[in-house]
């Protein structure tokens, strides 16, 4: 390591635990030895998987900004230690290293690192604060990215943070920042913590030669397409419209609190919600029956909710990961022999962005068990890593069960699919380059290639449980065609997302943006869906 002096300027994800040792002791016997029989699908002890060209952080020239950065030794290990005083607030202040991106163009890459706040000033703009950033440009747009960990100010013990970085793949002049920005306080950073890779591999895999298995005839033969329902009751009339439109299929999501930090961790009060929506779930079930509509039963919102890192609590946590495995306790002994009931949807979207003791796929696995003791039959569906996104299926493993679907979501490009969701700009067209890259129908082919690789590799039932774009999206209905004929002809069973829930996402609706969002008889996204939901079987 090189310390130079730089002055200049330059203009979800940061606590987990902070030793996975002492996550591990906490854990108790019982429930940390189904864990590991069920088999390691990541890196162990906080540590992450090599990317390979990607830097040795320790090995880069790192820069101060001014004089408020040092470095200090203590007991032989090296620190940042970034020291602002009141009234030196303005500017940045903070430790930078250039790195070549090239090697990580198209992958996501994870920077783990260790932290500790003290007295740090609440900043006055929400970009500004306490630091841990990677800055690099796309050359295709020639814009700048910032991706950032977004740390807390006031004063913290020594914690872990963490920071996912999907590299566009034209990403070029890459650098790293640690410090803060327009704040007083005092941040420090533990050197040899500073770590660059992926949580999850290719190459910890397991059950590679699984092939799953599903009843011949019945429901498990039968081609599903759908919609996802909204967050609250289904009345009679929208199952009435629903058959109207000759669906066959209803995700019905339990949620609350969505995208937001630090919520659900009362457990009597979860569970008091967690009820109601499943009185909701039973009321809908008896009508399902009539109308000739399946349903998946979608746990949207864990118990525990998620931290400020993005991350699942219960994937840390055991008193919320025994509590997820009751909420499907509790789940399958209610509708074990509800025939509307078509498949108990374990998580939605997982996201695990660290090492964890409780990983996504180990504790879905715990959660398949869980319910296959009580109900032999009903199909279970176990979802990817990153939200569900395809790419997460490369690192995928099959559990070693029958009856078993998979699920993938399909929201990419984001860029497209959620433009000016809360951002400003000029609209995206589609077909046409986004983010440097032309997406068509092949584009969208080469995404879901992981999940096609996965399907013919174990023999897996696919469904796609959520895919979309925001009613102003240019070309809206032809990327919903091209990503619905390519589902058809790999035989994947979809649900459309979504179902008179928010405007910005339904083909009753249209508008030019979230504050024009407006009723419409009819759209071009929603006769997309009808014409594909004439294939349903009536």
């Amino acid at each position: 390591m090189t310390i130079s002096k730089m002055y200049g300027t330059a203009v979800v994800l940061n606590e987990w635990m902070s030793c996975m040792k002492c996550a591990i002791k906490k854990t108790g016997a019982l429930l940390a030895a189904v864990w590991l029989m069920g088999g390691t699908v990541h890196a162990e002890g906080g540590k992450i998987f090599p990317v390979p060209g990607a830097p040795v952080l320790q090995k880069l020239d790192w820069r101060a900004a001014d004089e408020h950065c040092r470095v200090e030794t203590r007991d032989g290990r090296k620190f940042f230690v970034i020291d602002v005083p009141r009234g030196k607030e303005r500017g940045t202040h903070w430790f930078s290293a250039s790195f070549d991106p090239a090697p990580l163009r198209g992958k996501q890459v994870t920077f783990l690192f260790r932290y500790r706040l003290q007295n740090v000033s609440l900043p006055p703009k929400k970009y500004y604060g306490s630091k841990f950033m990677v800055s690099y440009r796309d050359a295709a747009s020639r814009k700048k990215v910032w991706p950032d960990a977004w740390l807390p100010e006031g004063s913290q013990p020594w914690n872990s943070g963490a920071l996912q970085v999907k590299f566009r793949p034209q990403a070029i002049e890459a650098e790293i920042m640690l410090g803060l920005q327009n704040v007083s306080g005092k941040i420090e950073f533990e050197f040899d913590s500073l770590q660059c890779g992926s949580v999850f591999s290719p190459a910890a895999r397991v059950n590679l030669d699984y092939k799953v298995k599903y009843p011949q005839g019945g429901k498990a033969d039968s081609r599903l397409r759908g919609v996802m329902s909204p967050s609250g009751p289904m009345t009679e009339e929208m199952f009435r419209i629903l058959k109207q439109w000759n669906v066959n299929l209803l995700r019905m999501q339990m949620i609350r609190n969505w995208n937001k930090i630090n919520t659900d961790q009362d457990l009597d009060e979860y569970n008091r919600w967690l009820d109601g929506r499943l009185n909701q779930i039973e009321e809908a079930a008896d009508l399902a029956g009539k109308y000739g509509i399946r349903i998946v039963i979608d746990l949207h919102s864990p118990p525990g909710g998620k931290t400020a890192l993005n991350h699942m609590r219960m994937f840390n946590e055991k008193k919320y990961a025994d509590a997820f495995l009751d909420c499907w306790r509790r789940i399958a002994t209610r509708f074990k022999d509800n025939p509307a009931i078509y498949a108990y949807n374990l998580l939605n979207e997982p996201v695990q962005a660290v090492p964890a003791p409780f990983d996504y796929w180990n504790l879905q696995r715990m959660a398949a068990e869980t319910v296959r003791k009580i109900d032999p039959d009903t199909m279970i569906m176990v979802e990817s890593n990153e939200s569900s996104r395809p790419e997460s299926f490369a690192y995928l493993s099959p559990l070693k069960m029958d009856n078993v679907i998979y699920q993938v979501h399909m929201y990419i490009p984001l860029t497209y699919t959620h433009q000016r969701l809360r951002t400003e700009g000029p609209p995206v067209d589609y077909p046409g380059m986004i983010d440097g890259e032309m997406w068509n129908r092949d584009k969208i082919r080469e995404t879901l290639q992981p999940v096609r690789d996965f399907q013919l590799r174990h023999n897996a039932k696919i469904y796609v449980g959520e895919f979309s774009a925001i009613a102003w999206a240019p070309g809206a209905e032809r990327y919903l065609q091209d990503c619905i004929d390519i589902f058809e002809e790999y035989g994947w069973d979809w649900s459309y997302h979504a179902f008179r829930e928010w405007g910005g996402w339904s083909v009753e609706h249209e508008g030019t943006g979230p504050d024009d969002i407006r009723p419409a008889g009819d759209t071009k996204r929603k006769q997309v869906l009808l014409k594909a939901f004439r294939k349903n079987s009536r």
